[in-house]
């Protein structure tokens, strides 16, 4: 873990009138930043930020979002990327416990929601096993928010009535612990977070698993961000697609027939002046409003 000063070029950003929280010295709140749009972070967020004397933010938390602090607050990275050099996770949670017990106000500043394939719940445990009082702030995670984007609702009537979150990798860094064959089952919509590495694996397993060839999948990278792409594929094509494009992590892949609503609804492709696609992705055969 680095200490960081570096960022963009402060620019004010007003809170509404309100009775807002204080982040009192000796306090951590662990706040999500969202998927990466700067406009995704919320309000409550924006108000730790203005209050903060040290922020430990995260890989995926956007230089835009780090202007919003006050210009004497310290930065620390404590990124963590797979495959790369990163901070250990006892270091980053007993660094907060340190910061708090200086008498510091802490805000620990992770991508998404901090409670989502974050490791917010183990810092957080951390803090009150250490007797620092702790303040959740929740944050839009990718999988809803980075789908969005890209013109994919998690859940549609006509395709699903549950969702799977899951992660691409277990705590050993491999897929072999997860149970593909019963999350395969388990929901008509999966959302893989953290899964290029493994897609091959993963996308064998399902197959095994019995989910079709050619169901629908997305691979989403950099979402919500300016660099947003999205890869539309299907599962049995899905690792040749990837290696053929220049597509890079951190990415939220989708499979299940609602990566199909996004021919209808890539709202960023139609702010580009493109059409949709298919007004009737679904094949139902009659307006969306009638059911």
């Amino acid at each position: 873990m680095t200490d960081s000063t570096p960022r963009a070029a402060s620019h004010s950003a007003v809170l509404p009138t309100g009775d807002w929280p204080e982040l009192l010295p000796g306090w951590v709140w662990l706040c999500g930043a969202g998927p990466g749009d700067p406009g995704l972070m919320t309000l409550h967020g924006l108000n730790a930020l203005q209050q903060a004397d040290v922020i430990v933010y995260d890989a995926l938390v956007q230089k835009d979002i780090l202007a919003w602090a006050r210009p004497d607050a310290e930065l620390i990275y404590a990124g963590k990327r797979g495959g790369k050099p990163s901070a250990k996770q006892q270091d980053i949670s007993l660094t907060l416990v340190d910061l708090a017990k200086a008498g510091r106000r802490v805000l620990r500043l992770k991508g998404g929601d901090p409670f989502v394939f974050g490791r917010g719940g183990e810092e957080a445990q951390t803090l009150v096993q250490h007797d620092v009082p702790v303040r959740i702030i929740p944050g839009i995670s990718a999988g809803i928010g980075g789908l969005a984007y890209a013109g994919i609702p998690v859940t549609h009537r006509d395709v699903n009535q549950s969702v799977t979150f899951v992660t691409g990798h277990d705590q050993t860094g491999e897929t072999t612990n997860l149970n593909w064959k019963a999350i395969s089952q388990g929901s008509q919509v999966l959302v893989i977070y953290m899964g290029m590495k493994h897609i091959a694996r993963i996308a064998g397993a399902l197959l095994d698993a019995g989910r079709a060839a050619n169901e629908p999948v997305a691979v989403v990278t950099e979402a919500t961000t300016k660099n947003q792409q999205v890869l539309e594929t299907t599962l049995e094509n899905v690792v040749a697609d990837i290696e053929a494009s220049d597509l890079e992590p951190p990415a939220i892949i989708c499979i299940g027939r609602s990566v199909k609503m996004r021919q209808v609804l890539d709202w960023q492709g139609m702010l580009e002046g493109k059409p949709a696609r298919n007004l009737d992705p679904l094949g139902r055969g009659r307006p969306a409003e009638e059911r």
